[in-house]
């Protein structure tokens, strides 16, 4: 705690991120609490300008949860762009495109929808404003608040505004505000600050797998014409990521002759010098995109990461005073390449059991487990359940991988093997030292500044923009260990595990870390791949960051 006088702000309950999860949650506790007569207020905070400017996702939806929560709604009464109606899987090798000739049921997109999070976001957000749940925008949640006892959650402090590089107060220096909750609730997205700090606190990740990451990088394009059909939903494989990386590509069309490209790299790889970034404008030099991408302009760039480990990374719940949900619980099913319902579904299940709590004024992590208990016997956790092994099975590559997923079909996601929990460990220790490889640097990429871009041209492309005069929001704990020790083992991955050039070894007479903070995309990698855990991102000055569109 400092001595600054603060603003207060007290409200019953506390979303902590604009995503998908919490305004769900909101919207589901509001409609709970009117329907027996319970007096609740509730607040979500966002720290992007505006809500779905940070949302990002290749997202193709399940409905299911928007199904529940508006049950007076049909699915065309939803922000959707389009069913899907063409499906495809392809097997790429550097020339050449093979079609996978049967998708199982559990990985088919039959019955869903291409979607804009963006879009959906901001269409929550507006049926949040009309059930006067409050929305703040700009808003990042810097610091947890505590009781005397230090073990109850008791709200958040919103980000100071107004301090310069040094740390020193500036003109327009505005305090941030203390919102005090009986119930906070973290759906901050992948790798959370806040998140992460409750979690190390707490120990809630004891006796679970390591989260498994994966990096999103996706771009939008204007088409000159319609190129594909309506609902067109493809994924990819092999070529470029080949067979020792996990992930994929997609393509999706969306209204307006706007394609969604992307590629999924596994934050699990051992070469440190691979670049999911550039992995993306790999797949772009493919006979079939150039085809798909000729005479096409590009609109928007951006990057996420997702929480690939499934069921037995889901940390626990709850706290006294506090709850996970969403992405920073990892709810996501990477056998189906989704989460968003998932998201939606924690939220739901998380205002039950808040609703509860309000009615017998209990907000201890005993009286909030009932979010666990709901969790357990909801069609989520079974979701979850049979795609529990999915990740993990491609530690040994592509082929043992999709060898593990057939196997997980028959075996109720056991898969291969007779463990019904396959370990995982955390993505960084899987990092090898440089010298194994003859091919460290393995890409040679010609930019043409039109299909194929460098960082920095992409970068542009997600508006991201950060206030240079304050202290910079990646924080690096000993930069002596980059130049020395890092180089030496691993050759600075940080150079390219980020998709946006923020981290640079410069020699200007001596070398040193350069970080360009105002080109973060606020993917996390970062904080995730660093091999030495020395990289801390937290929350920059509130409406900073990416100004996502359609994205």
């Amino acid at each position: 705690m400092d001595n600054l006088e603060r603003e207060i702000l007290d409200i019953d309950v506390l979303f902590v991120g604009g995503g998908p999860a919490s305004l769900a949650g909101a919207l589901h506790l509001n409609k709970l609490a009117k329907n027996e007569s319970i007096d609740v207020s509730i607040a979500i905070i966002e720290k992007a300008s505006e809500v779905g400017a940070h949302s990002l996702s290749g997202a193709v939806v399940d409905p299911k949860t928007l199904n529940e929560l508006f049950p007076n709604l049909s699915n065309e009464d939803f922000p959707f762009e389009f069913p899907v109606d063409k499906e495809y899987m392809f097997y790429l090798t550097k020339n050449k495109k093979f079609s996978v000739p049967f998708i199982p049921k559990p990985m088919s997109h039959h019955g869903c929808y291409i979607t804009s999070i963006g879009k959906l976001t901001r269409w929550l957000e507006q049926k949040c404003e009309e059930q006067d749940i409050d929305v703040f925008a700009g808003f990042p949640g810097s610091e947890l608040l505590y009781d005397e006892s230090g073990n109850q959650v008791i709200g958040v402090r919103t980000a100071d505004r107004g301090v310069d590089k040094n740390g020193i107060k500036k003109a327009d220096f505005e305090a941030g505000v203390d919102i005090r909750s009986k119930v906070t609730l973290l759906g901050e997205g992948s790798r959370g600050s806040l998140t992460k700090t409750l979690i190390n606190k707490f120990n809630l990740m004891e006796n679970k797998n390591p989260q498994n990451w994966a990096i999103g990088v996706k771009e939008l394009w204007q088409l000159p014409e319609k190129r594909l059909p309506d609902g067109y939903v493809a994924h990819t494989l092999g070529f470029p990521l080949g067979h020792s990386l996990f992930g994929g590509g997609w393509v999706y069309t969306m209204k307006n002759n706007i394609l969604d490209i992307g590629m999924v790299v596994g934050l699990d790889y051992k070469n440190p010098s691979i670049d999911p970034h550039h992995e993306l404008q790999l797949i772009k030099t493919h006979p079939w995109m150039k085809k798909i991408l000729d005479g096409a302009e590009i609109l928007a760039y951006g990057s996420k990461t997702l929480p690939e480990g499934g069921l037995y990374s889901i940390p626990e719940l709850c706290v006294d005073g506090a709850m996970l949900i969403g992405d920073s619980a990892g709810f996501l099913n990477g056998r189906r390449l989704k989460g968003i319902h998932l998201a939606m579904k924690s939220g739901m299940l998380a205002a039950e059991a808040i609703k509860d709590a309000l009615k017998n004024n209990d907000f201890s992590k005993q009286s909030l487990l009932k979010y666990q208990q709901n969790f357990e016997q909801s069609w989520a956790y079974k979701e979850l359940y049979k795609a529990r092994n999915f990740h993990q099975g491609f530690k040994n590559g592509l082929f043992a991988g999709m060898t593990n997923a057939t196997m997980g079909l028959l075996t109720n996601g056991r898969g291969f093997g007779l463990y019904n929990r396959l370990p995982s460990v955390d993505g960084h220790k899987h990092i090898d030292n440089k010298n194994n490889y003859k091919n460290f640097d393995k890409y040679d990429i010609s930019y043409d500044g039109k299909l194929v871009l460098d960082k920095l041209t992409s970068v542009y492309y997600s508006a991201t923009s950060h206030n240079e005069d304050q202290v910079a929001h990646l924080h690096v704990k000993d930069q002596s260990i980059c130049i020395d020790q890092c180089k030496e083992e691993y050759g600075n991955p940080c150079q390219s595990f980020c998709p946006a050039n923020v981290y640079e070894i410069i020699d200007d007479g001596q070398e040193r870390l350069q970080i360009n903070f105002s080109n973060c995309v606020h993917c996390k990698t970062c904080d995730i791949m660093d091999p030495y855990q020395i990289i801390d991102w937290k929350t920059p000055e509130g409406g900073d960051g990416p100004a996502w569109k359609n994205m």
